[in-house]
């Protein structure tokens, strides 16, 4: 069974100004904390006005009919909302409003949808994912402008080529507030933000059907940029006099060796270290994004960092373990080591989790099973991706079944 919702109604007298001797009268309607107000198009004097009970004074006939019809008005009021409840579908203090003033029922709109979406998720979702969905209704709204011509649309106007034409409006879109348009994938992106959302209305009974059922979502796949062996030991080696640019390196060398993202990194404090169960020293965390449990032991690598930082004081101070910048100057001093190490890739901080990922760990021969636990990947197939690029280990694995055929041949 549904929660009540609450309701409050209140009768009030308002005025442009101090001087004036009448008042307009309203109706404050409150559901759940929502308010409108209703026009009641009647004026009374002030001094004729009870502001705090909300009635007419006196027992003049003009005072009488105007409460009798206040009290009737508060009937129909409630007697709306109970249609409301019993109908048992969302709605808000405007469908309240509407359907007193006897305006047609004509369905929950899309931008009705997105907002609602935001304030029921909003606290859910992580601030950068909002911003996203933020992004994708600024496209929603100026696809309704500028192709459809209107401010918002009916939920069940919403059809399969409705979503075709809003995929077509986002392909041929020309940003003005940055310099490259949408990549085919950062165009998926926005419809799965979409699909999301009309998932919500799905589930809200709003929807008889969710068009995105029959849409199919084509994303472009991209080898993940990784360094290799021989970078990576370029990069570890290298003699690098700046301070700052050698803080950076030494932390996407332990983001190398540990498979952290930026702000699980910059989260790790002393209680995240732990004994294992050979009583060497592991992270104990939880992953940002996804709240998943990982556990990681640490490498040498990763320890000989940690201890180049221990009781440095820009990370005492935090109670943080190791001293860290913005991603972003991080990502900025990224692109000036590449120049450094002569690594003609697009060095950023999450190439370290990919290199974590080939290089140091499938590479070397550890299954993919426990690389996703490590990554903290709540499924194998996101593991997956960083296999597809190892060509190398691939050639190994072939290049020893074939001396194990050659031996087994032997006479």
């Amino acid at each position: 069974m549904k929660p009540m919702k609450t309701l409050g109604i209140q009768f009030v007298g308002r005025s442009k100004n101090a001087k004036e001797k009448v008042y307009s009268l309203y109706a404050r309607v409150t559901v759940d904390g929502r308010r409108t107000e209703i026009s009641l198009k009647k004026k009374i004097l002030k001094t004729y006005w009870n502001q705090a009970r909300g009635v007419a004074k006196g027992n003049l006939p003009e005072a009488l009919s105007l409460n009798q019809f206040l009290e009737e008005l508060r009937s129909l009021i409630v007697s709306k909302y109970h249609e409301l409840m019993l109908n048992g579908e969302h709605f808000d203090v405007e469908n309240l409003k509407d359907l007193v003033l006897g305006k047609e029922d004509e369905g929950f709109s899309l931008m009705k949808l997105v907002d609602y979406h935001e304030q029921v998720m909003g606290p859910v979702l992580k601030q950068g994912t909002m911003k996203n969905y933020y992004t994708t209704k600024k496209y929603i709204q100026t696809f309704l402008r500028d192709s459809q011509r209107k401010e918002d649309v009916l939920l069940n106007k919403i059809d399969y080529a409705f979503l075709l034409n809003f995929e077509n409006y986002l392909r041929a879109h020309k940003p003005t507030d940055h310099q490259r348009p949408l990549t085919q994938n950062g165009i998926m992106k926005h419809m799965e933000r979409f699909k999301k959302i009309l998932n919500l209305g799905s589930k809200m009974d709003l929807l008889e059907k969710n068009p995105f059922d029959k849409y199919q979502f084509k994303f472009n796949r991209h080898d993940r940029d990784y360094l290799n062996e021989e970078e990576l030991n370029r990069l570890e080696t290298k003699n690098i006099k700046n301070p700052r640019i050698e803080l950076v390196r030494d932390l996407f060398v332990f983001a190398c060796y540990t498979g952290l993202s930026y702000i699980d990194m910059a989260s790790l404090r002393k209680e995240h270290l732990i004994n294992g169960p050979s009583g060497n020293l592991w992270i104990k965390t939880q992953r940002n994004k996804t709240h998943t449990p990982v556990k990681i032991p640490l490498l040498p690598k990763a320890l000989q960092v940690l201890e180049k930082y221990n009781e440095d004081p820009r990370a005492e101070v935090k109670g943080l373990l190791l001293p860290v910048i913005s991603n972003q100057r991080l990502n900025t001093y990224l692109k000036e080591i590449a120049d450094i190490c002569e690594i003609e890739k697009n060095l950023s901080f999450h190439v370290a989790r990919h290199t974590f990922a080939t290089t140091v760990t499938l590479q070397n021969g550890v299954p993919i099973e426990t690389v996703s636990k490590m990554l903290g990947h709540n499924k194998i197939t996101t593991t997956q991706i960083y296999a597809r690029v190892m060509e190398v280990k691939l050639n190994e694995d072939m290049e020893n079944l074939k001396k194990r055929l050659r031996s087994k041949s032997k006479p």
